[in-house]
C-alpha cells in the first residue's frame, strides 16, 4: 500500500491542493486538506471503477474536507481574507501557466460559482461530473456556471 500511496500522492496531491485552495484560500489549510484527503484514502481504501472515478473521489473528498474546515468553529471565529494575498499566489501556480490573473479573479467569486468554474475550466470536468462531485443537480451546476461566467466577465472588465 505504501508504494501505491506514494503514487496517489504524486498523481493527485496537486489537484487536491488546488481544489481545496479554491475554497479555503489559504496555503496551510489547503495543504492540510490535501494531506487529510490522502490519509482518508489510506484509511478507507475505496475500490475505484477507473481513473476518472479515482480522480473524482479525491477531488470530492478534498472539497468536502475543505467545506468541513470552513464550517468548523475555529474557522468561524477567525478572520479570513476574501482576496487571495499576493504571497499565497505562488503556491497555486499551475506548472504549464506562468501567470493566470483569471484564476485569481475566479477565486474572488462566491463559493458556488468558484467551485463550478474551477472544476469546469481548470480540472476539465463535464457538467454531469461536477454535479456528482458537488452533489448538486446538473441544472444548478449549469446555472452557477452561467452566473459565474457573468460575474467573472464583470470583474475582469472592471480591472481593465
Amino acid at each position: 500500500m505504501m508504494q501505491s500511496l506514494e503514487m496517489y500522492f504524486q498523481k493527485y496531491y496537486t489537484a487536491c491542493y488546488r481544489a481545496a485552495f479554491t475554497l479555503v484560500k489559504n496555503h496551510a489549510d489547503a495543504e492540510d486538506v490535501a494531506q487529510e484527503t490522502l490519509l482518508r484514502l489510506l484509511v478507507y481504501q475505496p475500490n475505484f471503477k477507473g481513473e476518472q472515478h479515482e480522480k473524482a473521489w479525491m477531488i470530492r473528498t478534498a472539497m468536502n474536507l475543505a467545506k468541513d474546515l470552513l464550517k468548523s468553529k475555529w474557522k468561524k471565529s477567525t478572520v479570513h481574507m476574501e482576496v487571495v494575498p499576493e504571497t499565497e499566489r505562488t503556491y497555486f501556480q499551475i506548472p504549464s501557466i506562468e501567470s493566470d490573473e483569471t484564476l485569481f479573479t475566479v477565486l474572488e467569486l462566491p463559493k458556488r460559482y468558484r467551485s463550478c468554474l474551477y472544476l469546469f475550466y481548470y480540472e476539465d470536468y463535464s457538467i454531469r461530473e461536477i454535479a456528482e462531485i458537488l452533489e448538486e443537480p446538473e441544472n444548478t451546476v449549469k446555472t452557477n456556471l452561467r452566473r459565474g461566467r457573468e460575474a467573472l466577465k464583470k470583474k475582469l472588465s472592471e480591472r481593465r
